[in-house]
């Protein structure tokens, strides 16, 4: 599974911001700032290259279906966060 093949860091960054900030605006109620969508981006996008695997699913290719990924991922990421935050 290589999530980033062939993006550069930069890359990486803005797309898990991206990501991020996509994900936090579905999931009412996390702001998390730059930071914080950054990681739950980059995260989102390890969860979603594999749950979409596994789903047989393709987004696309590029720099858009990276996001489209990242952000699904991110997605349920928040939404597992927020199942530990009200336990």
């Amino acid at each position: 599974m290589e999530v980033f093949a062939g993006y550069g860091i930069l890359a990486i960054l803005i797309i898990g911001g991206v990501a991020g900030w996509l994900a936090g605006l579905v999931v009412r109620g996390y702001g998390l700032g730059v930071l914080g969508n950054i990681v739950v981006g980059i995260l989102g996008a390890v969860i979603g290259a594999w749950l979409l695997a596994q789903l047989g699913i393709f987004v696309g290719p590029g720099v858009l279906g990276q996001i489209i990924g990242a952000t699904i991922g991110a997605i349920v990421l928040l939404l597992i966060i927020g199942l530990f935050r009200r336990a």
